[in-house]
């Protein structure tokens, strides 16, 4: 991990590995050997940690396939990857999903794109506007 302080943040989540395996795939973060508790993930800019449910919550969520997502939350991440494209055949592939291209949006020099991870959780993928 950087020296220097960063922006972070942190996922709860059932399935530490698969989650922290699918943000390092689909967001392109660096993931450290993951521990039975929580998965650590980094950029240049942010550190991202995947900490396990508590036992007794975590006995509560049920992750249904597809995933329900938890869009009632005031927070979502955002994170910059080179392609939406590319990035949206990684989350299929790794348990996830990006909505398809007819909804994404241009902001603020951006094409901006919502998709979920594997246990249903809400985020945003954004690529440089040509």
């Amino acid at each position: 991990m950087p020296d220097q302080a960063v922006a972070a943040a942190v996922i709860y989540a059932k399935d530490v590995a698969r989650v922290g395996a699918f943000y390092a795939k689909v967001a392109g973060l660096t993931l450290s050997p993951p521990e039975p508790d929580h998965a650590s993930l980094a950029s240049p800019a942010l550190q991202l940690f995947i900490v396990a449910m508590n036992p007794g919550i975590a006995a509560k969520v049920q992750i249904a396939q597809p995933p329900v997502l938890r869009e009632n939350t005031a927070l979502k991440f955002i994170f910059p990857v080179a392609s939406l494209a590319g990035a949206r055949q990684q989350a299929a592939e790794n348990g996830g999903a990006l909505k398809p291209a007819e909804a994404e949006w241009e902001f603020n020099g951006h094409r901006h794109c919502d998709g979920h991870d594997p246990e249903g959780n809400v985020f945003q993928l954004h690529e440089r506007a040509a």
